[in-house]
């Protein structure tokens, strides 16, 4: 690369710069987050970790295989430092947040072992007598194999007569070997048994959908899962082509159907699950689908103020029995709606609709909503005065339901353990901080289209709907963390329904949605024993058994600092700030979040400058090895669609809230500082098979600047949603024949869905890059190409470069250097890091 050929920053790029004057800080020297993961690639990748104790687990962003050795792997759970400070004074000294993020439905590497089923009969598996918690890998064998001491709580329990196993020499079970749940740290139980049967909601005075059965009082038998789609068919569903998309798109997931490039889709409908269809405008459309009548009958509800269900027989059924019904009835909605004339969709009378049908059973309802639910239950009125919210005390009510009806519809949903997507595709603003929080709190997700197009998007929402019904999900869940004497868990961060203090409700958890804790002490630790946590997920999988799937972690506790620092685990720490940023969007003001996150970086690095470097001259910025790139992701949360200063539209902070709230380590991580490549600088045998072992090597990622690229290259950034091509303005015309298949900027077509299939190198290595990451995220995000200088939506390419000043905040080097500013004034002055604007500078 040439310096002098390196592009300068947009102009339209809005950023802030530094206040006052600068601390010397060669930007040679700023730590670079590629540095850190690019070296944990080439360390882990194609490598096993081993999961014991004692040892600092690869990045989430490494394709590492984990061996289960009796800690779950770091897919499972992360937490921000593998040495546990012994006393909440060390645990303040130090101030990293103690916090652990569990997905405990996580894909694995194919290479990886699938997690083990445990059946342990009618009596279920053993418990802790005191705790409740599950035997596990650090328990042990006392009274000859009669007993076993909890490692969570201390407690000796009695073993049952049929699972009692004499101990060896070893005091170890001789069927130690053959037993999964005393060698890995994640299991799956078999529970058949009623009392883990899901338990009935607590009786309300009024209930919120017309039943003619009373409420049941008995738990629910565990069946396997059913769907209830719901179609909105208003006006604008109708105009946008969102109705017609979405039929087509449910028609091949059920029966599969033809993909872009002309390749046969297999079906995605899960073996065993029966589903309903549901459409609506200011009516609710039930379908009588039974398999004995080749058309779907339509029934009409017109009372939205009090739903109920008009028919038994035929609303659920098997789509391979009623084929010929559904498949009908899906070629003929967008036809049968072609002249409606109205406007509005009541998403709240068929969000209830669902509600009543899967009550007593639980199971998944996906939504397709087109407009402002206007209508029936929950009605909103358009909200016009956003602007004037900003910077006010008013602004967080963008983040809470403007409607107390949406938040009882998401806790009923979550307590008869269903789960709520959505899929929207609207035109105008559609309010996702009051419906949003149905899908939030049941564990389900949302999808925003705005301004759907079905030529750009319907490939996109394809991919979505896919990979929603074939990834792992389970239902009926109720999720507890528990952890060993002198631990507390004092908070808890994700998309659930907090059943009570310790126990969390969610309708549906899948392989893509993360939990995290925040835990606290509560007595001083031994540094000479492990400190435990043990998540608990209770659960019915999607054929109808129900099992608790169990993660364990034994963590070496520390006296030092030192220890502390060196074990520490950004990924977990980043992700950790993230969610509680999240988090506190309905209580405190946007600009004081974003003051707070420069606090808590701060902290940290002053708490290693005090305890670990305390001889280093004050003027220098000491940043410790685990920490590296901490400044540059606490500046990312601050540059994130929810939290930057700039206006974005409150639905749109709201769905990437959402998101950042659930996502697991490793996505959180790639949306925050999304991947960079440059692609005219591929090696000729990157990216492609290697003609002895077959295997590709990826290429190298690149900072987050304009400083880094030049005007003749074509470069690709992917944050996880949303995927950009930029075609710098002095590109040679063959590298464009190359890869877009014309030779000329001004005929390339910005609107492609899709990179043409063509026979150069070039076009073969970056298809390939393509395949590999949708491979590993399971689905595809949208895709944008913009050229230099020529298109509006560069703007969009640009606030990903987090590193230069946009977003409405600093650039990378300005942070830190007020970061820098704040640890130097607290080091000469003593002054507080919270010290108010005068100490901050800071121009949030």
């Amino acid at each position: 690369m040439h310096a002098n050929r390196h592009i300068p920053q947009p102009p339209h790029s809005a950023g802030e710069p530094y206040k006052g004057l600068r601390p010397r800080i060669d930007p040679s020297q700023m730590p670079s987050p590629i540095d850190m993961i690019e070296s944990d690639k080439e360390k882990w990748e194609g490598s096993s970790f081993m999961t014991l104790p004692g040892n600092n687990p690869p990045l989430s962003t490494s394709d590492f295989t984990a061996f289960d050795q009796g800690n779950s792997s770091p897919k499972h759970v992360r937490v921000s430092t593998w040495n546990l400070p012994s006393s909440s004074h060390l645990a303040k000294e130090c101030d990293i947040p103690l916090t652990a993020v569990f997905q405990p439905f996580a894909d694995l590497d194919p290479r990886e072992e699938p997690i083990p089923v445990v059946d342990c009969g009618d009596s279920g598996p053993p418990r802790c007598k005191e705790c409740r918690g599950y035997i596990n890998p650090w328990c042990a064998c006392t009274a000859g194999g009669w007993k076993w001491k909890c490692n969570l709580c201390g407690h000796e329990t009695q073993v049952s007569p049929d699972y009692f196993c004499n101990l060896d020499a070893n005091l170890m079970r001789i069927d130690l070997p053959n037993r999964p749940e005393l060698n890995k740290g994640t299991v799956d139980f078999v529970v058949s048994g009623k009392e883990y049967w899901a338990p009935p909601p607590l009786p309300k005075m009024n209930s919120s959908y017309f039943s003619i059965d009373p409420p049941s009082s008995q738990a629910r038998e565990p069946k396997s899962l059913n769907f209830f789609f719901a179609f909105d068919v208003s006006l604008e569903a109708i105009r946008s082509g969102f109705l017609k998309a979405a039929c087509d798109v449910l028609r091949d997931m059920l029966y599969g159907g033809t993909s872009l490039d002309g390749t046969l889709s297999e079906p995605s409908f899960p073996q065993g699950s029966q589903l309903a269809i549901l459409t609506y405008d200011t009516s609710l459309h039930f379908y009588d689908l039974s398999p004995a009548s080749s058309l779907a009958s339509m029934i009409v509800v017109s009372d939205l103020e009090e739903v109920f269900i008009p028919l038994r027989e035929g609303l659920f059924v098997d789509p391979w029995k009623s084929r010929t019904a559904i498949e009908g009835l899906l070629k003929a909605l967008p036809e049968r709606y072609l002249d409606t004339v109205i406007d509005n969709a009541a998403l709240g009378g068929a969000l209830l609709a669902g509600l009543a049908s899967l009550a007593g059973r639980g199971g998944h309802i996906i939504a397709f909503q087109s407009v402002l639910p206007a209508i029936g239950p929950g009605a909103l009125e358009p909200l016009h005065d956003q602007a004037s919210l900003y910077g006010t005390e008013k602004e967080r009510t963008m983040f809470l339901p403007r409607h107390q009806t949406w938040r009882d519809i998401a806790e009923e949903c979550s307590e008869e353990g269903i789960g709520v997507s959505m899929f929207l595709g609207m035109s105008k603003p559609i309010d996702i901080g009051s419906i949003g929080i149905v899908s939030s709190t049941t564990g389900g997700e949302l999808f925003f289209h705005p301004r759907f197009n079905p030529a750009r998007d319907q490939h996109v929402l394809t991919s979505q709907l896919r990979r929603l019904l074939t990834r792992t999900t389970v239902y009926n869940c109720l999720l507890r963390v528990r952890c060993s004497n002198g631990l507390r868990i004092s908070n808890y961060y994700g998309n659930f329904h907090e059943h009570s203090v310790s126990d969390l409700d969610i309708g549906i958890l899948d392989s893509d949605k993360a939990i995290s804790v925040h835990i606290e002490h509560s007595r001083k630790l031994d540094a000479r024993e492990y400190a435990f946590l043990q998540c608990a997920v209770l659960h019915t999988t999607p054929d109808g058994q129900r099992r608790v799937r169990t993660c364990n972690l034994a963590l070496e506790v520390a006296d030092l600092a030192a220890n502390v620092f060196r074990y520490a685990d950004m990924d977990a720490v980043v992700c950790h700030l993230a969610r509680e940023s999240m988090s506190k969007l309905t209580s405190r003001r946007m600009a004081h979040i974003r003051e707070e996150l420069t606090d808590r970086c701060s902290s940290i690095l002053l708490g290693y400058r005090r305890n670990c470097a305390a001889a280093t001259a004050v003027s220098q910025l000491i940043i410790p090895e685990a920490f590296r790139a901490l400044p540059v992701y606490t500046l990312a949360i601050m540059k994130c669609k929810p939290l930057k200063g700039r206006n974005v539209s409150a639905d749109v902070r709201n769905y990437h809230a959402q998101r950042i709230l659930s996502m697991s380590v490793r996505a959180t991580m790639q949306h925050l500082y999304p991947r960079l490549l440059a692609l005219h600088d591929l090696a000729d045998d990157t990216a492609l098979p290697d003609p002895t072992t077959g295997q590709m090597s990826f290429p190298s990622l690149m900072r987050d600047s304009h400083t880094y690229m030049e005007a003749h290259g074509v470069y690709l950034i992917d944050n996880e949603d949303l995927m950009i091509f930029w075609v710098g303005s002095s590109v040679s015309p063959q590298l464009l024949l190359d890869l877009f298949g014309v030779d000329d900027l001004l005929t390339l077509d910005p609107n492609i869905i899709q990179l043409p299939v063509l026979h150069t190198r070039l076009s073969a290595q970056v298809r390939n890059i393509l395949t590999h990451r949708y491979a590993q995220r399971g689905r595809t995000p949208k895709m944008l190409l913009v050229r230099q200088n020529m298109d509006g939506t560069e703007i969009e390419f640009s606030d990903m470069l987090v590193e230069d000043q946009n977003n409405a905040a600093m650039s990378y080097l300005d942070f830190l250097c007020l970061i820098h500013k704040q640890i130097n004034a607290v080091l000469t002055n003593g002054e507080q890091l919270s010290g108010g604007p005068s100490l901050r500078g800071s121009p949030w």
